[in-house]
């Protein structure tokens, strides 16, 4: 056999054990974060139940794995040289296509790019097949199993609207019924929603997942099928039993034994449906690898691979370790647990908080015309009639100090529940279904009838959605347009090119994800300070992030100076990106004023101290937005081609810059009163040049935007550094006094005892 093969085979091994770490840390949040949002139980118990999903829906997923095999393209229209042209154009298709879409921060699906990647692969290898041998192009159609295809693609694309809906209308139903003092109503209904849970996810996933499992026998199918009924009244009833027993008898919460279920029953929804877009494809070629060995003397060339039909289950072993590699994905992948932090604390901000989502012009139309349309409603059905409604949806004010979860344990259970199930149907059917899209999708939908879209948020969530549907046609296109262009060139210039290819797709996902740094972690403990919003913290925080942000934005505006100078556009726009995400974090930290606001609670000076904290931090946000504004104005005056600065100018530019990486180094109020004069003397000047040389106006709007921007900095900045210096003798103050306070217990203590 072809030594080639082999490392073809080894490569694309490779490839699915990186992918399946990258997988699982990027959608591990899809089936953990309800679970962790709403603190049902330690984050290692969590894990362990998510754990236990993975492995036994990896086992379960075989039937899944013809996807890859006959679900695109007809097998034996193809030789296998074709097939492997098209597994390893699709591998390296979605290696850098989904690298590439993460980099860009463009939503995106595993499941959707590996499905028009075989399209696209398919289309291109029959296209240049039907060239070279003369043949029609009428003649397609008969490469592409079209019925199998169009249901798959129907199928991702209809699964997006039905979770929203799900979700909308299963969430409302539920909180009309339990309230969010779901506390009082569980206790006569709780037994009944938790059987009814229990008992969907153990039919959706169990007996309709089970079938295509590696290691499920027909006899036991067919037992299921005959005794289906029984099954579920038998388990309804055992489970309503013991459930409404531990609520009257033993007081006990169900929610998070429903929730922990229902995190296990997504992990195993997700391990079944997604786990071919990982290893789908190598198993795919493993299995064409085998028929051709198994025909000694076949030519790769000429011997079809209509074998690929007659191989229905792949190998428990593989299943197996492609599993375990998932479960220590779970434990081990610091990014995973960054990406599930992140969104659990984006999750968790109320008011404020920066929106994942902008707005658009359809989301606009949309709210407006729902508030309409609303206010229609309300002329029609009678007053009464939703202020009863209203009453079901009164949420109960967190106490005093106590943070606000991000979902209460009814929504967290619906998300959960009802995503498996949609999940496990689509597996059953051996239907693809992006987990990534109906999670969000169900998610939004319960969010939206639990009436957390509200005016200040509408426009983004719809924004938010518009945006997902608009990825998948995006990631459709995209992948099959570029996967066939890659099975082209293959086609085209055969094993060199596949060779490169692969390559370089393992060279990208490992630099990508493996040799890259992550983001710090001190944003997870930061946001733990701030949700203390105590004196002391606050204080922490804003010594840590002045000194940081105002040696940033100096960095920057000095940096950017000497750029403007040089007339280096490149390194113009590099400074200013580098603005804007200066401003989005500073405004990102700011928001966090709110979140302690809303908490309230706390001593005068806890409130003192919030208030320095805004203050600051708005300094800070409007130097920053000031920053990226005059840095956008110098770059387009380089990439116009604009004059640069002569004479006194440019002296008094270049003197400033320096005097700005002066002051970072050392900020005092002297210094920032030294560079105040420079900047009186330089405008000074300027009004003499302006009149001898005739400065166009452009150009002295440029150079007196400098300077009043070096003015507004350096004026804000000594307030904020003013503020943290009262705060940090304020903090040292009570500190003190706790201090003499507690030795003033322990002698009178003293006194007492020995007396």
């Amino acid at each position: 056999m072809d030594i080639f093969l082999y490392i073809v085979l080894a490569l694309l091994a490779a490839l699915a054990i990186c992918d399946l770490f990258v997988g699982v840390s990027n959608d591990a949040v899809n089936f953990l974060n309800s679970a962790v949002g709403s603190r049902t139980a330690p984050f290692w118990v969590i894990l362990a139940v998510a754990s236990v999903g993975v492995l036994l829906g990896a086992t379960f997923s075989s039937g899944m794995m013809e996807i890859a095999k006959t679900g695109v393209f007809v097998p034996e229209m193809l030789t296998f040289k074709e097939v492997m042209v098209i597994f390893c154009a699709v591998i390296v298709t979605d290696v850098l296509l989904l690298n590439t879409f993460n980099s860009l921060g463009l939503p995106t699906s595993t499941t959707v790019s590996i499905v028009f990647e075989l399209l696209g692969g398919t289309l291109a290898v029959a296209c240049w097949k039907i060239w070279t041998s003369g043949a029609p192009m009428t003649e397609l159609g008969q490469y592409v199993n079209s019925g199998k295809a169009l249901a798959m693609i129907m199928g991702i694309l209809v699964s997006v609207i039905v979770a929203f809906f799900s979700g909308l209308v299963v969430q409302y139903v539920l909180r009309l019924i339990f309230t969010f003092q779901y506390q009082r109503i569980y206790r006569w209904l709780g037994g009944l929603y938790g059987a009814a849970s229990l008992t969907a996810i153990l039919y959706f996933l169990v007996m309709k997942g089970a079938r295509g499992a590696s290691f499920m026998q027909i006899e036991w199918i067919e037992w299921m099928d005959a005794n289906t009924e029984a099954i579920l009244i038998g388990v309804f009833a055992f489970w309503f039993v013991v459930l409404q027993a531990a609520i009257l008898l033993l007081r006990a919460n169900i929610f998070p034994f429903i929730i922990l279920a229902g995190t296990f029953a997504l992990a195993f929804a997700f391990a079944g449906n997604d786990l071919v877009n990982f290893v789908g494809v190598p198993v795919a070629a493993l299995d064409s690898f085998n028929i051709l060995a198994a025909t000694p003397g076949a030519d790769p060339a000429e011997m079809t691979m209509s074998g690929l039909r007659e191989v229905t289950h792949t190998p428990t072993l593989i299943l197996a370790f492609s599993g375990i590699v998932m479960c220590l994905t779970l434990w081990f992948s610091k990014k995973a647990h960054r990406v599930i932090r992140t969104s659990v604390n984006l999750s968790s901000a109320t008011r404020g908080g920066k929106e994942q989502f902008g707005s658009s012009l359809p989301a606009r139309v949309m709210v407006r015309s729902a508030l309409r349309t609303n206010e229609v409603i309300h002329q029609i059905i009678p007053r009464s009639v939703f202020a009863a409604i209203d009453t079901r949806f009164v949420k109960p004010r967190p106490k005093s100090g106590e943070t606000e979860l991000p979902f209460d344990e009814l929504r967290a259970s619906v998300n959960l529940v009802l995503a498996a199930t949609l999940i496990a149907t689509a597996t059953a059917m051996k239907l693809p279904l992006s987990t990534t899209y109906v999670t969000f999708m169900v998610a939004m939908g319960s969010s939206l009838s639990d009436r957390a879209w509200d005016r200040e948020s509408a426009v983004y969530r719809i924004s938010g959605v518009l945006t997902v549907i608009t990825g998948w046609f995006l990631t459709a296109f995209t992948a099959a347009t570029a996967c066939g262009f890659v099975a082209t060139l293959m086609s085209l210039w055969g094993q060199p090119v596949i060779l490169i290819g692969m390559l370089t797709a393992l060279a990208v996902i490992v630099k990508t994800n493996f040799l890259t740094k992550g983001e710090p972690e001190e944003t997870i403990e930061t946001t733990r300070q701030i949700d203390r919003g105590d004196q002391e913290s606050i204080c922490e925080l804003l010594t840590t992030n002045v000194n940081v942000y105002v040696h940033r934005t100096l960095t920057d505006f000095a940096e950017g100076l000497e750029a403007f100078l040089h007339e280096d556009s490149e390194a113009l726009r590099r400074y200013k990106a580098d603005a804007i995400s200066l401003m989005d974090e500073i405004s990102e930290r700011r928001s966090a004023y709110y979140s302690m606001a809303l908490q309230g609670g706390g001593k005068k000076r806890d409130r003192d101290a919030r208030n320095f904290y805004y203050r600051a931090f708005t300094s800070m946000k409007e130097v920053s937005h000031s920053l990226r504004d005059q840095l956008g104005v110098a770059e387009n005056y380089v990439a116009n081609s604009h004059s640069p600065f002569t004479g006194k100018m440019r002296e008094n530019a270049i003197l400033l810059a320096k005097d700005i990486q002066q002051v970072r180094d050392d900020f005092t109020p002297q210094a920032c009163t030294r560079i105040l004069e420079h900047l009186d003397e330089a405008q000074q000047s300027f009004l003499v040049q302006i009149g001898d040389e005739h400065i166009s106006l452009r150009k002295s709007e440029l150079y007196l935007g400098f300077l009043l921007f070096a003015r507004e900095l350096l004026n804000r900045f000594m307030m904020v550094k003013l503020l943290q210096t009262e705060l940090e003798a304020e903090t040292a103050k009570t500190a003190a006094a706790l201090a003499e306070g507690r030795r003033g217990g322990g002698s009178n203590g003293a006194s007492s005892q020995s007396a």
